[in-house]
């Protein structure tokens, strides 16, 4: 006896035909706009090279210039407007600023139009710290200007390290495991409104209503999870402000929220809390927590003295204004002043 499908029958195997077969497709055009943007750059950049080579410092004279102006004329009536005179420019430029090993290995990643933006950055460090979290977080080219913008480099708790510990640490295979690759100095949560006199409540209710800005701020792989989270010793009750867990990072982070400048005292109730999250509440596949004192105001050389090899405890300064960047630059240039200062004290000891 024959049986007759249903109209219903029909449309499921429809719908999972139609849904196996999108996703062949749209894995296929991901791989091959993978494979183009890949060719593209290094063709782009074995142009560069070439140009470099032939001509070398003549590129940026007159005598070089009017050599690439006539050359991109013949190549853009020969294969169209991505060979214009800026663009040779921009080939030169990436192919001087990136090695062939670290640039074959970027464009994997990246798209030619952030080996344009990256190639801007003339500081070789931050331009490192750049390429690696464009790299590391698949930022777009406009997120990775937004994050130029800022000051995202100079924010970060690595940027006061000595230099070789900044390289090293933006080095290494996952370099978004790095607390101080991840975290900041300073955070900018001026979308919360508080103007004046505030309380630190105040402030955490601001923090919850406004929760999603504040994660934005705190950077890529927080997830939120307590507020006001209770830990009871020894009969006596305890308070952390506000409970995160960083996805990359792969640990519970605590943040306490406090009115004007570090304290010592802060310090050890940070201990304690991380303490009893090591003991109680972390999972078997997890780091060690991390505690994160957020501060009103800075007095850096303080922090220092008191955080000096500290690990797990990280101290920040808030900003309910935005100021201007060259507060962001003349703070990191202080920090640094002072992490020298001690170190060349310890080596003198």
């Amino acid at each position: 006896m024959e049986t007759r499908l249903s109209h219903d029958n029909i449309g499921d195997e429809v719908n999972s035909l139609y849904t196996s077969i999108k996703n062949l497709i749209d894995q296929s055009r991901a791989s091959v706009a993978v494979t183009v943007n890949t060719a593209l750059c290094l063709l782009n950049y074995a142009i560069g090279k070439h140009i470099s080579r032939e001509i070398g410092y003549k590129a940026y004279d007159n005598y070089g210039k009017s050599i690439l102006a006539t050359l991109s004329q013949r190549l853009t009536a020969e294969y169209g407007r991505g060979y214009t005179y800026s663009a040779l420019t921009r080939m030169v430029k990436v192919a001087n600023t990136f090695n062939s090993e670290m640039f074959a290995t970027l464009s994997q990643t990246l798209s030619w139009s952030h080996f344009i933006e990256l190639a801007t950055i003339e500081d070789a460090t931050k331009r490192l710290y750049y390429q690696q979290m464009s790299a590391h977080n698949h930022w777009s080219l406009r997120e990775l200007r937004r994050r130029e913008d800022a000051m995202d480099y100079e924010r970060s708790l690595v940027a006061a390290k000595p230099e070789d510990h900044i390289v090293a640490a933006l080095k290494a295979p996952n370099p978004t495991a790095n607390p101080d690759v991840m975290l900041k100095s300073s955070y900018i949560v001026d979308f919360l409104g508080l103007r004046g006199f505030y309380s630190e409540r105040d402030l955490e209710v601001a923090i919850v209503a406004q929760l999603e800005q504040f994660i934005l701020e705190l950077g890529n792989g927080f997830a939120f999870l307590e507020r006001q989270k209770r830990i009871s010793i020894d009969g006596t009750d305890y308070y952390i402000d506000l409970l995160f867990y960083h996805r990359k990072l792969n640990r519970l982070i605590a943040i306490d929220l406090k009115l004007g400048k570090f304290k010592p005292e802060y310090k050890g109730q940070m201990e304690l809390y991380l303490k009893y999250l090591e003991r109680y509440e972390k999972q078997p596949h997890e780091n060690t927590p991390i505690g994160l004192l957020l501060c009103s105001e800075g007095n850096t050389e303080h922090i220092e003295l008191m955080m000096l090899g500290e690990d797990n405890i990280k101290v920040a300064q808030y900003l309910t204004e935005l100021p201007e960047k060259k507060w962001f630059a003349d703070k990191l240039t202080r920090s640094i002043e002072i992490a020298r200062s001690h170190q060349n004290s310890i080596s003198k000891e």
